[in-house]
């Protein structure tokens, strides 16, 4: 497994090599194969906004990153030995950005104490601190993304979906099938019927299931999708004449690639997201400082995309957590064990992310030893083709708490008594 040194130490150290590059942050990219289209952009972000910190700061607390990215082709076992390769480099932090890869880590992070976060994906019960200790799921997982859905369409129409049908299109993968036991409780407390359509990796062919939804024609379609798999799904219901305003997909399902090859077509198509698009200060200064001065992680041109907001925002936690360390343990090259207590006692506020050039671009919350998970909002946005912009419809969306909390505390228990866990806080 290549592996590559992405962001070197700031000006004036390179001499000193790379030893003085102490906080070490390994990304698990992939810009190759058919999920590249995500990957890629999500992987820029979450580069580019380490390289502004190293050009405009020196750094976390007076500590250089340097960043290791290996490509996994969001393949599990690929993913797995770029692991491997890049724990023994000191590494603070993983963001396996694949659910696959996630279930395959767990065991293996717990066991050498290096923290995971699986922002918005991965084993949606890791919200449960006190059983996943090195696991991190903030601000949202999939399991209050079924239920942001469900609440909004409650909104839509009028408080009840009894009697409505929602098909569920998804990624027949790990990914995919997590919101299912999610929806099917939701779908008995709401008395909605729930129809499961599953694709195959990578996701090209798609006409069964959509004519399958032409003939029974349900009320709405909700789509756990990745990769080729929601340009595809887009375009099969333009094919067959389906709502799009009735079409929604998760928060992996709305980027611009998404929904561009359509066209007009996918004009009215929604999705989740669970940081917000916008215009932010923070993308000036990476224009000025990483990309104008030669060192973009890709070719500039994802900027501002959603999955580059995206992952720029990741690396913000990351980096929040780290600075939360150094004030915690009172150094500034810190280890992966005070990496996990500065994620298990982070706090992010609206007055620090207005401070950090990126007002409103994801919700206040903090992090505590029982819950990992972050309050799990999320935002319903909808896709004007004629302007090429996601439109923001509602403000953040609370997730039934009464429904997803019993869940996560019964996978979790079911998880400990398998693995010979005692929960408690470290």
């Amino acid at each position: 497994m290549k592996c590559k040194l992405i962001a070197a130490v700031v000006a004036g150290t390179l001499a000193a090599g790379p030893a003085l590059a102490d906080l070490v942050i390994p990304d698990l990219s992939y810009r190759t194969g058919p999920y590249a289209a995500g990957g890629t952009p999500f992987s820029d972000g979450y580069q580019d906004y380490f390289n502004l910190l190293n050009a405009r700061d020196g750094g976390i607390g007076g500590e250089p990153i340097r960043v290791i990215e290996c490509e996994t082709g969001y393949n599990t076992e690929k993913g797995v030995e770029c692991y491997e390769s890049t724990k023994g480099e000191g590494a603070l932090i993983y963001q396996p950005l694949s659910t696959g890869i996630t279930y395959q880590l767990i065991p293996k992070a717990t066991v050498d104490q290096i923290p995971l976060h699986t922002m918005g994906y991965g084993r949606t019960s890791a919200a449960n601190g006190e059983v996943f200790n090195w696991v991190f799921n903030y601000p949202a997982n999939y399991w209050d993304a079924a239920s942001v859905m469900v609440n909004y369409l409650l909104e839509e129409n009028g408080g009840s979906l009894e009697g409505k049908t929602l098909a569920l299109l998804y990624h027949n993968s790990a990914y995919g099938k997590e919101p299912i036991r999610t929806l099917e409780d939701l779908s008995k407390l709401h008395g909605f019927e729930l129809k499961q359509l599953a694709v195959d990796h990578p996701g090209q062919e798609q006409k069964s299931q959509w004519l399958q939804i032409r003939r029974e024609r349900p009320d709405y379609v909700l789509m756990w999708g990745w990769g080729v798999m929601n340009q595809v799904a887009v375009q099969e219901a333009a094919n067959i004449n389906f709502p799009m305003e009735n079409f929604i997909g998760n928060w992996w399902a709305g980027a611009e690639h998404d929904v561009t090859p359509a066209g007009e077509a996918a004009n009215g198509y929604k999705s989740l997201n669970m940081n917000r698009v916008s215009d932010l200060p923070v993308f000036g200064e990476i224009k000025s400082l990483v990309h104008d001065a030669g060192n973009a992680a890709g070719d500039g041109s994802n900027l501002g995309s959603v999955l580059y907001t995206r992952g720029m925002y990741a690396a913000m936690l990351a980096s929040e957590a780290i600075a939360n360390a150094q004030e915690i343990s009172g150094v500034s090259d810190i280890t992966a064990a005070q990496m996990r207590e500065g994620m298990a006692t982070l706090n992010i506020t609206n007055a620090r992310m207005e401070e950090l050039g990126m007002a409103a671009i994801g919700p206040e919350f903090s992090v505590s030893c029982q819950d990992h998970g972050g309050n799990g909002l999320g935002i319903v946005q909808q896709w004007n083709a004629i302007d090429k912009t996601w439109v923001a419809l509602t403000d953040y969306i609370a997730p039934d708490d009464s429904v997803t909390g019993p869940l996560i505390k019964e996978d979790s228990a079911a998880f400990a008594a398998e693995n010979n866990i005692t929960p408690g806080c470290l």
